[in-house]
């Protein structure tokens, strides 16, 4: 689907590198979701990074779950100006921002 998670990444201080199916890859902050219900047991930092997808959401081995259309709604260009990579640019439209690399063809990129 257009709005499911494509790759997710866990970042220090509970956020989330996302990259959604339609090309939009930006940083969520988990922080606010913390102090309710079954989203507190995320605090555990081992668990947090266990984070993985199912069915186009992120979610946790307990069921805990945050919906594509949550994160694209709260993900920023602030967030993700904090992790942008020497090797990427940030792509800002009238719809959307993402973290692109600067080299697009993989083949053409200097070998890390």
């Amino acid at each position: 689907m257009f709005w499911d998670v494509k790759n997710v990444t866990p970042l220090p201080n509970y956020r989330l590198r996302v990259e959604i199916e339609d090309g939009r890859v930006g940083v969520f902050d988990v922080t606010p979701y913390l102090d309710h219900g079954v989203f507190s047991e995320l605090r555990d930092v081992g668990y947090f990074n266990q984070v993985s997808i199912q069915f186009g959401a992120v979610t946790w081995p307990h069921e805990q779950d945050i919906a594509p259309e949550t994160l694209v709604a709260e993900m920023s260009l602030e967030r993700a100006l904090e992790f942008i990579a020497d090797d990427e640019l940030i792509e800002v439209t009238p719809k959307s921002i993402r973290l692109r690399k600067r080299v697009l063809k993989a083949n053409e990129r200097p070998k890390k």
